[in-house]
């Protein structure tokens, strides 16, 4: 395994992130894994040297972090760098179990620390941007989560560029807790973040930590196949991203291509290229098969050529914005 520096905390983490998405309980989604699939994917990937893990409060309304602090209550806490989300709706009956109000980030705060079993969570993230509260009272009531030791590390997830420098000029200018690392929507099919996002994140030091590396699976098979699976049968968010429109289909094929050249999976070329990127610091994987676990670990084996990772982008045309509003 190899590790890097989140962002400028100084904190290390393994290049590959465990997303927990796919753990919880099935009830949620058809293709989430019950408790005993999902713990034996989660102690594979300790064994495998991965240290950090991301899930959030909404994956499986709960289960998911419910699951991950169970299975990580056996090893040393010290060890694992975890990290969690809040924002999505937990409670439809109450409007104040969603959104990043102080109500709201105090409570779901303290729900997800019971349910990951833990005093600290190392990285907590807000998940989407709150158009119904001022980024001041989200950051204030952060900052008050980490000067009560409830949060190590403060971070975000897909927005706007100009609402990312806002709340970081709005972090400075009221001597708050800063955003540290941004999860965005990033892969071979969806590049849109290099416009403004990666460069903003590249200046300001903060640590990028993409989601849906695979494109939802797109990239880790042939386009003819993916509909065969279970979840693209099932997984209505990936047809609303546009990853099967402009240059996808033909970006899939390279992808196909190159893996039949360097000896290895579609995924793990699609990992690779995105391990390449400077500004990237560790991919959030989410899987449900121990095997495609080891295939993403095996990825930071594979040194892409510039010409083989240029082949991989020329196909790319500009789509629509997908992961956030």
């Amino acid at each position: 395994m190899e590790y890097t520096t989140l962002g400028s905390t100084g904190m290390e983490v393994s290049r590959i992130c465990l997303g927990c998405m796919s753990f919880g309980t099935s009830d949620w989604r058809e293709w989430v894994l019950d408790e005993p699939e999902s713990k034996e994917i989660i102690e594979r990937a300790i064994d495998l040297g991965i240290n950090f893990f991301d899930t959030a409060n909404v994956y499986s309304l709960g289960e998911s972090e419910r699951v991950l602090g169970n299975v990580l209550s056996e090893y040393d806490r010290d060890e694992q760098v975890v990290a969690t989300k809040v924002y999505g709706e937990m409670d439809e009956d109450n409007p104040n179990a969603q959104g990043l109000s102080r109500k709201a980030i105090e409570q779901e705060l303290d729900n997800s620390l019971d349910r990951l079993g833990m005093e600290t969570i190392d990285l907590y993230q807000t998940h989407r941007w709150d158009y119904d509260t001022p980024i001041e009272e989200t950051l204030s009531a952060l900052d008050d989560a980490v000067r009560r030791n409830q949060v190590r590390y403060v971070g975000t997830s897909s927005m706007w560029a100009h609402q990312f420098a806002d709340a970081l000029a709005t972090s400075e200018r009221a001597g708050l807790e800063r955003f540290q690392t941004m999860q965005n929507h990033y892969n071979l099919l969806y590049r849109e973040e290099e416009r403004e996002m990666v460069p903003l994140c590249e200046r300001e030091g903060i640590g990028v930590i993409p989601w849906s590396p695979l494109a939802r699976g797109y990239l880790a098979r042939p386009h003819e196949e993916f509909d065969a699976t279970t979840r693209g049968e099932t997984d209505d968010y990936a047809r609303e991203h546009p990853y099967f429109e402009s240059g996808g289909r033909e970006i899939n094929e390279r992808v196909e291509e190159l893996a039949a050249d360097y000896g290895v999976t579609m995924a793990q070329i699609a990992l690779a290229w995105l391990l390449e990127q400077e500004t990237v610091d560790a991919p959030i994987v989410g899987t449900t098969s121990v095997e495609h676990l080891e295939d993403a670990v095996e990825a930071l084996e594979i040194d892409l050529s510039e010409s083989d990772q240029a082949y991989l982008e020329e196909p790319y045309e500009p789509v629509r914005i997908a992961g956030h509003e």
